[in-house]
């Protein structure tokens, strides 16, 4: 049983196995009633018996198809009403390496919708109360991918507005008291490659994170009021370093005329 006293209610999408089954473990120690998210109903439910026995704290089960607009929208309604809730994960993603030419449509789009649409509409669910209470904190789960497209251009594109859309909200929410992180996960060994339809073990074993570490820093991270967290990354300069050149990139784009290369 958790000692800790309780935190609110975190939300947590992609609950059932992996990465939002570990989060869902370490913010109910750490004194979180929880709100779990997944499509199979029967694995939320078992995951949510466990831990109601293992930190007595109140565990609801939401089955939704992220990729359903209908279970979206009752996701949406259902957290937007519950003023106990303090932090959101917005963990609930599909992977594939998609090449553009040969990609189903439907998977594509279904990609798409659970990775962007219901990260954003239940973002935007719950940032009003967030901000009326000044109090909470939104984690959205993107990927190293978003600055690769090596592994497709839907999944990447997809991880890049995360990335983007994130901090946009941290730009948001500056002057107030609720946080907004974005975690940038590597290879992290859960069944997310195996439905992707991808092999882990054909990576090298040196890159590959358990989740377990990967929610366990991203933790820190938050902790710490950190607004880009990259469990894998041991050189943190290289990430300002990373940002800072964007934004001075970004600053050399503009003129009242066209540069002088593309003159006729």
């Amino acid at each position: 049983m958790s000692g800790q006293s309780n935190k609110g209610t975190a939300v947590v999408t992609g609950a059932s196995a992996g990465i939002g089954a570990v989060y869902a473990d370490r913010l109910a120690g750490q004194g979180y009633d929880l709100v779990l998210v997944a499509r199979r109903a029967d694995r939320l439910e078992e995951l949510a018996e466990k831990l109601r026995r293992a930190y007595s704290h109140k565990v609801r089960v939401i089955s939704a198809d992220l990729a359903d607009d209908n279970d979206v929208r009752r996701v949406e309604q259902t957290i937007s009403a519950d003023d106990s809730v303090t932090l959101l994960v917005n963990n609930a993603g599909i992977g594939g390496a998609q090449v553009v030419a040969t990609a189903d449509a439907d998977a594509a789009e279904r990609m798409i919708k659970v990775n962007v649409i219901a990260l954003t509409r239940l973002t935007r669910a719950v940032l009003p109360g967030f901000l009326a209470r000044n109090r909470g904190a939104v984690v959205n789960i993107a990927s190293v991918l978003a600055f690769d497209t090596s592994f497709g251009g839907i999944y990447s594109g997809t991880k890049a507005y995360v990335v983007n859309f994130t901090e946009a909200l941290q730009r948001e929410v500056a002057d107030t008291e609720v946080k907004v992180q974005v975690v940038l996960p590597g290879a992290t060994r859960t069944d997310f490659w195996e439905i992707a339809g991808g092999d882990i073990d054909q990576l090298p074993k040196e890159i590959i994170m358990t989740a377990d570490d990967l929610v366990d820093a991203a933790l820190v991270g938050l902790a710490r009021g950190e607004a880009v967290t990259v469990p894998g990354l041991a050189d943190a300069a290289k990430l300002e370093t990373f940002l800072g050149a964007r934004q001075a990139f970004y600053g050399s784009l503009h003129a009242d005329k066209p540069a002088a290369r593309y003159a006729a």
